[in-house]
Formats: C-alpha cells, sequence, structure tokens
C-alpha cells in the first residue's frame, strides 16, 4: 500500500527511545523526510545512522522554548508532527510534591502543545498536515502507581480532541496514539520497579503481565511505529479526533 509520504516533512520527537526510534524509520522508509529530535545526542545519532540520509538528527530539549525555535528555523515547514515524549516516574496519584506536577506537566504537555502551536500554521496555509500524538493506555485504564502519568497525558486527550474539531476544516488531522505494553526500555524500566516493589522476581512479573494481554506478549515496536505510519498518511484522511489502542487487545474497556 503506498501511503502517499513521499517528500513529506516529518518532525518526530523522542526519536532516540524505543517507540521513536521505530516512527522515525518506518516514516522513513516510506519515503517521508524525517527530523529526528530527542535529548539524548547518542541514541538520536544512532537512527540516523541506522536510516541513511532520510533521517536529519537534532539534539533538542523541548521543554527549552529557545531552544525549540532554534530548531524550528532549521527544520523548514512540517507536515507530521508526532509529539512522543518519556513518561515520568512511577509515583501514586497523592504525596507528590507540586514541583513534581509542575515539572512533568511543562515537559510531557506544555511543550508538546506549544511546539504543536508552531508548526500548525504552515499545515493549515498548505491544507494538509498531521498531529498524532503518543500517550499511555493508561489514559484508558489508569495505570497502578503512574499517577502523574494517567493524569498528564490524558490531558493530552482532551487537548487533541478539541485541536482536531478546529482545524479539520484546514485538511490537518489529530489523533492519539496510545501503547498497551510494547517491549521497550520503559517497559521493562516498570517491571524491573514493580519486581523490586512487590519483592518478585523480573520473570515473574513479566509472566504475569503477558498473562493479562489476549496476545500473551508484549507488542514490538516496529507493529506500533507501522500504526503511527498509517495515521500519518494520506490514506488516513478522514481520521481525526480518534484514539487509537495498539495493545494486542490488553484494555478491555468499549
Amino acid at each position: 500500500m503506498d501511503l502517499g509520504l513521499e517528500g513529506k516533512n516529518a518532525l518526530v520527537l523522542g526519536a532516540g527511545g524505543g517507540l521513536g526510534s521505530a516512527i522515525a524509520e518506518t516514516l522513513a522508509r516510506e519515503g517521508a523526510r524525517v527530523v529526528a529530535v530527542d535529548i539524548a545526542k547518542d541514541a538520536v545519532e544512532a537512527v540516523a545512522r541506522n536510516s541513511g540520509m532520510a533521517v536529519r538528527p537534532f539534539v533538542c530539549d523541548i521543554a527549552d522554548g529557545p531552544a525549540v525555535e532554534a530548531l524550528l528555523d532549521q527544520t523548514g515547514e512540517i507536515d507530521i508532527l508526532v509529539n512522543n515524549s518519556g513518561g515520568p516516574p512511577p509515583t501514586t496519584a497523592h504525596g507528590v510534591a507540586r514541583s513534581e506536577w509542575e515539572k512533568y506537566f511543562s515537559t510531557m504537555v506544555l511543550s508538546l502543545i506549544s511546539l504543536t502551536d508552531r508548526v500548525l500554521p504552515g499545515m493549515r496555509a498548505r491544507g494538509w498536515g498531521r498531529i498524532i500524538t503518543s500517550t499511555s493506555s493508561g489514559v484508558v485504564a489508569p495505570i497502578a502507581n503512574l499517577g502523574i502519568s494517567n493524569a498528564l497525558r490524558l490531558s493530552l486527550v482532551g487537548w487533541s480532541k478539541t485541536l482536531a474539531q478546529e482545524v479539520a476544516p484546514d485538511g490537518v488531522t489529530a489523533n492519539i496514539i496510545l501503547p498497551g505494553r510494547i517491549a521497550t526500555s520503559r517497559i521493562r524500566a516498570l517491571d524491573e520497579a514493580k519486581a523490586k516493589r512487590e519483592n518478585r522476581s523480573l520473570e515473574d512479573v513479566r509472566a504475569e503481565s503477558t498473562g493479562s494481554i489476549p496476545m500473551c506478549r508484549y507488542g514490538e515496536p516496529q507493529e506500533y511505529a507501522d500504526a503511527v505510519a498509517f495515521l500519518a498518511s494520506t490514506r488516513a484522511s478522514y481520521i481525526t479526533g480518534s484514539v487509537i489502542r495498539v495493545d494486542g487487545g490488553l484494555i478491555q474497556s468499549i
């Protein structure tokens, strides 16, 4: 299937991580010119090496406003924006310092909204654009001990849904895509934290976790990236304001 991405300019945030790197490499294989952004220099440069000339690596802290402005001055017009940020540490929903809430609201929510606002005018003027925001299955079924993540990522869902209504007449779509348990370093770290917290083996925690998934396994980053690529494509022109789950059937709610 031709996704119509040849020559499109894509900006992928968090491109040095497991999900972000898979997304950047997949969009590049489909013909997009990809700007891969991450705060980790070695990781994002490795993505560029794996993908050849189709991926340009940039080191940037997206919570740093002036740094983002400098980045966008170098990238040119963006047709596809993949909002993907790292997750906060495991916490309860109560007893967390106000400063922690403010810190992660800035990095996980406000920075994505601000960057989106910078690239949207060009998309609307050209009559085509894709805003894809990666969140977490916790926005549908809150995950124990991920209080900050559950709360702040859910705010992105409300924002994206509202944004979709506002920009649809201009040919721009805005969708949320959420991973279930995808085999990345983030999921391993969460499994390790749970094993330590509950004084259990990592193998036991993983077996319990995969046992709760109808497909009986963790997903692969490539499977997630393929879904993102479709949402970014010309074929997905009538999908907007949606929440797409890539979770192997994990979430039981309708």
